[in-house]
């Protein structure tokens, strides 16, 4: 199977910090599956590093600003690209504003979660895409 992943879980340094979140269950995932590996905020045109950003219900917010277009940019040619590689599912990065699937930051930057889904998870969810956080990696190893 084809699953789109997102790029910082196999050890890109692609988060807004310029830092990786490399889980240890994607290299055995790369031995069972096609991966794509993408980062939704880059394809939106944000740099890395880049400031945090949390949703804010409909809205993608820094502590200095609005980045939700570039969310969004980011979130379709990351479907362009699901659709036109033939992804299946995809595994995406748990709490971001862009890959998050069941709780994303809630916008106040206190660390507080709230029910949601980051933008790029919302929209893959919308078209059909199962979308799995890296801690359900496992259930795709099976």
């Amino acid at each position: 199977m084809k699953i789109l992943i997102s790029a910082c879980l196999l050890g890109s340094c692609c988060r807004y910090d310029g830092a990786s979140k490399a889980h240890p269950l994607a290299a055995a995932l790369a031995e069972c599956h096609t991966l794509v590996p993408v980062c939704p905020e880059q394809l939106g045109g944000l740099p890395t590093p880049r400031p945090p950003a949390e949703r804010r219900g409909d809205r993608v917010v820094t502590q200095s600003g609005d980045v939700t277009e570039q969310y969004r940019r980011g979130a379709e040619e990351t479907l362009k690209l699901c659709e036109l590689l033939g992804c299946e599912a995809a595994v995406l990065k748990e709490r971001s504003p862009s890959c998050g699937h069941g709780a994303v930051y809630d916008g106040t930057f206190s660390g507080k979660l709230t029910a949601g889904d980051g933008v790029t998870a919302e929209l893959l969810t919308a078209h059909g895409i199962p979308v799995y956080g890296e801690s359900r990696i496992g259930e795709l190893l099976k």
